[in-house]
């Protein structure tokens, strides 16, 4: 079952990546909301290619204990951008309101917190 968990919480990740662009989530980070709109937005989804590139090189690495390693990291972040997810919600430029982002984001946490649970003898390895 740490596999599904894995795989859905990456899938959440991936696609809430999908719903950010709707949702302007350049408009969050400070480098990018000083930018012209449109330069920030492109410039915020060409930076998800070396990102998402480097990530599933990671997480299907042929090397156990770096793939293992990497996929726990995956999860921990899932856990953590929910919460950061949750401390912008104040912001003025936070847009993730609708029901389909706040299940792509929790859910997200969700999975990634059951991949940590289900992968504790792992865990316990490193």
């Amino acid at each position: 079952m740490k596999n599904v968990y894995f795989y859905l919480g990456l899938g959440t990740l991936f696609t809430h990546e999908l719903d950010a662009i709707g949702n302007h989530e350049w408009r969050l980070f400070p480098i990018l909301q000083s930018l012209p709109e449109v330069f920030a937005m492109n410039t915020f989804i060409l930076l998800h290619i070396p990102l998402f590139a480097v990530l599933v090189a990671l997480i299907a690495s042929t090397d156990d204990r770096l793939r293992k390693r990497s996929r726990l990291g995956v999860s921990i972040f899932l856990v953590v951008h929910a919460g950061l997810h949750l401390w912008f919600t104040s912001d003025v430029s936070y847009e993730f309101a609708s029901t389909v982002s706040k299940l792509l984001i929790f859910g997200g946490a969700l999975f990634g917190g059951l991949h940590l649970a289900a992968s504790y003898r792992d865990i316990r390895n490193f």
